[in-house]
């Protein structure tokens, strides 16, 4: 049964379809420049049946790119096209926030013309490598950003939020998770700094709070979300004590009170971090006064179980939606799931991208 699942849910002044929510997926489908293609707006208005799609991450600035072909929300040609995106999501009865994405070190100096991918500090990423269109390359070590430039990140993230206003967004979502740069700043085994914005939890907790609340100028809080992975070690995002910091962390994002916080649970074996908890909803949920929208290899049951819980307000589903573009219909029908082909999950035309077909 997907009773509740399935049945209409209010985000603040958001009335939404249901209690599904497309997970944020880059796709890498945009051109050189950033520019999604127009075949972007099918993709998306195909799977407006969500009660709320958060897009795949965008680049808040040229300076914030870290991977290729992805888009951006910073030119004015960027800009149109996502006009295109939202208004086609909007006929076909969607809402649609943008997630604002900034790579940090999680990048390479081939995809950025050769200039060194930025962090909070002069530490790379061990035991990977990074995806260009040169083929796999191991990751450098990243130039610790200065104090003026954190300023100026800030200032990258707000007008994106402006540009994110102007392409027809419902809101937007700060992309905080799997190692990109807020997390680098949260983790003290990636920010060595010893200014202001490093050191202590509160002062690793700083960058990631002023952008929000330079979001939240911009949208008012019920239209700016936080994407947090507490327990994921991806991109070297290992933490001393991740309990300590995301129950600070969480404590003052209470204090802006976000539009939701989206919460990844632990997708990776954590044998190597006894200490590290567990069950991250049980462990943090009861600590965020926030809708809390739960993430991570939920299907149909389990995302109702969720709700009825009591543990989670909305449930957010990925990789399901690339190759059921109508999976609300499939799970109320109880419908078998096509599996996407993941040869086409990044780059390519428009195979595996729109031509996935619904019931």
């Amino acid at each position: 049964m997907t009773a509740q699942l399935l049945s209409p849910a209010r985000l603040h002044d958001l009335d939404l379809r249901n209690h599904m929510v497309m997970a944020p997926m880059t796709r890498s489908r945009a051109d050189a420049a950033g520019v999604p293609r127009a075949s972007t707006a099918i993709y998306y208005a195909q799977r407006a049946s969500a009660g709320l799609i958060i897009s795949e991450a965008i680049n808040i600035s040229a300076d914030a790119v870290g991977s290729p072909l992805t888009p951006g929300l910073f030119s004015d040609k960027q800009i149109a096209a996502w006009q295109q995106i939202t208004a086609a999501v909007h006929e076909a009865g969607g809402k649609i926030f943008a997630q604002l994405w900034h790579t940090g070190r999680v990048g390479h100096s081939s995809v950025r013309g050769g200039l060194l991918p930025v962090a909070p500090s002069a530490v790379a990423i061990q035991g990977q490598q990074h995806f260009t269109l040169e083929g796999m390359k191991d990751y450098e070590v990243p130039r610790a950003l200065t104090l003026s430039e954190i300023q100026a990140v800030i200032g990258d993230y707000r007008r994106a939020a402006e540009n994110a206003r102007r392409a027809g967004f419902d809101g937007v979502e700060l992309h905080a998770a799997f190692g990109y740069l807020p997390n680098q700043f949260l983790v003290d085994s990636a920010n060595l700094r010893t200014d202001e914005y490093g050191g202590s939890i509160a002062k690793r907790s700083r960058f990631v709070l002023e952008v929000m609340q330079a979001l939240i100028e911009v949208w008012g809080s019920a239209r700016v979300g936080i994407k947090l992975s507490p327990v994921i070690p991806f991109n070297s995002m290992i933490d001393s004590d991740p309990l300590a910091l995301y129950s600070y962390l969480l404590g003052e994002l209470n204090k802006l009170q976000p539009g939701y916080v989206h919460l990844m649970r632990a997708l990776f074996p954590l044998d190597n971090f006894p200490h590290w908890p567990r069950d991250v909803l049980a462990t943090f949920g009861p600590q965020i006064n926030s809708p809390l929208i739960a993430n991570g290899g939920y299907d149909a049951a389990s995302g109702e179980a969720a709700l009825k819980a009591g543990e989670a307000a909305l449930v957010s589903f990925g990789t399901p939606f690339v190759a059921n573009p109508d999976l609300p219909e499939r799970f109320a029908r109880g419908a078998e799931l096509a599996q996407a082909d993941r040869a086409t999950l990044y780059g390519g035309e428009d195979a595996g991208f729109i031509d996935y077909p619904s019931l």
